[in-house]
C-alpha cells in the first residue's frame, strides 16, 4: 500500500495531527508519513510525549517505523496487525497519559479481544484532557456509542515529577453514531479538590468557593489527599446533567491563591453553563475520530476552534467521511459527520 503523507504543520499544527495520524494508520492499515511536525512550535519536533504514543502504536501493531527520536520533524508509520494484549507504557516525564491513552483506544476498539493498558507519566497536564475529563465526560460517551472502556487513577502525576498512574481495560468494539444535540435536566454538580502535598485547607477553601459561587443545582463537596512525586492541586467542576457530565478543571499554581484558582474555575463552568449546548471546545474536538470511525453522528457545540477543524481535516483525508460545520442562532454551532 502506498505511503500516505500528512503536513503535520498544517492548519493548527500541533501533536494533535500527529495523534490523530496514529490513530487512523492502526484503525485502516494504512502506513503514513508525517512531515513538518510540530514546526511551529518553540520546540518542534517530537517531544517524549509523543514517542510514547508512537511507542504504543508500535507495540499494539508491530509497526515499522522511521524517525522516532525526540526533535524528529518527519515519521514514517507502517502498521501491521492490531493484536490485543497486556501493555505497559512510561512517558519517562510529566507528559500526559490521558494522549497516549486517547491515541490507541480506536486500534483497541478494532481488535478481537480485551486489552489492558497501564501507563505512568503525568495525569493533570495543563494542555492535555486530565483524568477526571477522560474518565467522567469523554468515556461515558464511549460508552453511549456501544465502547466498553474502564479507567482507573492508581496515582496522580504532577509537572515536573510525573509519575502518576492510569490504567485501562478495553473491550473489542463496533462504533455506533450518536446524537449529542441537548444537555437535558441539571441533576446539580459536584467541586472536586485533588491534593498531593499541600495542606487540606487549601482544596476545602476551593470547593467552598465554589459551593457559594451560585452554580445551580445540589451540590457536592469532595476534597481528596493523595500520595503523588511532586506537589500538585487539581480542581475539577463536574456539571451533571442527564445526557452529559460536563467536566471543566483547572490547575494550582505557585504563588496563585487557592480562591483565586476557584474562581478561574467557576468563570469556565458558567461560561459552560451559558452555552445552549451539550459539548464543549474540547470535547468538540475529541468526539471527532470516534464518530468518522462509526461513520457517522452529530452534536451541539460552541464555535469550532482552529484545532478541531484541524483535526477533521486529517480525518478527511483517511476515512471516506466529510464533516459539516453549520452555524445556529445564537452562538451554537452543529457538527455533523457523513459517510461519502
Amino acid at each position: 500500500m502506498s505511503l500516505l503523507t500528512l503536513d503535520g504543520s498544517s492548519g493548527e499544527g500541533g501533536g494533535q495531527i500527529l495523534r490523530t495520524a496514529l490513530a487512523l494508520a492502526m484503525v485502516t492499515a494504512t502506513p503514513v508519513r508525517v512531515e513538518h511536525i510540530r514546526k511551529k512550535r518553540r520546540k518542534p519536533g517530537l517531544l517524549r510525549q509523543h514517542l510514547t504514543c508512537i511507542e504504543a502504536a508500535t507495540a499494539i501493531t508491530a509497526a515499522e517505523v522511521r524517525g522516532a527520536h525526540l526533535g524528529s520533524l518527519e515519521l514514517e508509520f507502517r502498521p501491521g496487525r492490531i493484536r490485543a494484549g497486556a501493555y505497559e507504557f512510561a512517558v519517562g516525564t510529566a507528559g500526559s497519559t490521558t494522549l497516549v491513552l486517547q491515541t490507541v483506544l480506536p486500534a483497541l476498539f478494532a481488535a478481537t479481544a480485551p486489552s489492558t493498558l497501564t501507563i505512568r507519566g503525568g495525569t493533570h497536564n495543563p494542555m492535555a484532557p486530565p483524568f477526571e475529563f477522560l474518565a467522567h465526560t469523554y468515556a461515558p460517551i464511549l460508552a453511549r456509542m456501544g465502547a466498553d472502556v474502564s479507567l482507573t487513577l492508581e496515582q496522580p502525576g504532577f509537572y515536573p515529577a510525573g509519575g502518576g498512574c492510569i490504567r485501562a481495560r478495553v473491550a473489542a468494539a463496533r462504533l455506533q453514531p450518536i446524537a449529542l444535540v441537548d444537555r437535558g435536566d441539571h441533576g446539580g454538580f459536584l467541586a472536586h479538590a485533588l491534593l498531593a502535598q499541600l495542606p487540606r485547607s487549601v482544596g476545602e477553601r476551593q470547593v467552598q468557593v465554589i459551593h457559594d459561587s451560585g452554580i445551580p443545582g445540589p451540590a457536592e463537596l469532595l476534597v481528596e489527599e493523595v500520595q503523588a512525586l511532586s506537589p500538585g492541586n487539581a480542581l475539577a467542576i463536574h456539571l451533571r446533567f442527564h445526557e452529559i457530565t460536563e467536566v471543566v478543571t483547572t490547575l494550582g499554581e505557585r504563588g496563585v491563591r487557592a480562591e483565586d484558582v476557584a474562581r478561574r474555575l467557576v468563570e469556565a463552568a458558567f461560561s459552560y453553563l451559558r452555552l445552549d449546548a451539550p459539548v464543549d471546545e474540547f470535547l468538540a474536538d475529541q468526539l471527532l475520530l470516534p464518530l468518522a470511525i462509526a461513520g457517522g453522528g452529530t452534536f451541539r457545540t460552541g464555535r469550532p476552534s482552529s484545532h478541531t477543524r484541524t483535526n477533521a481535516a486529517v480525518i478527511e483525508r483517511v476515512l471516506p467521511v466529510r464533516f459539516s460545520f453549520t452555524p445556529e442562532p445564537g452562538e451554537t454551532w452543529r457538527v455533523e459527520v457523513n459517510s461519502r
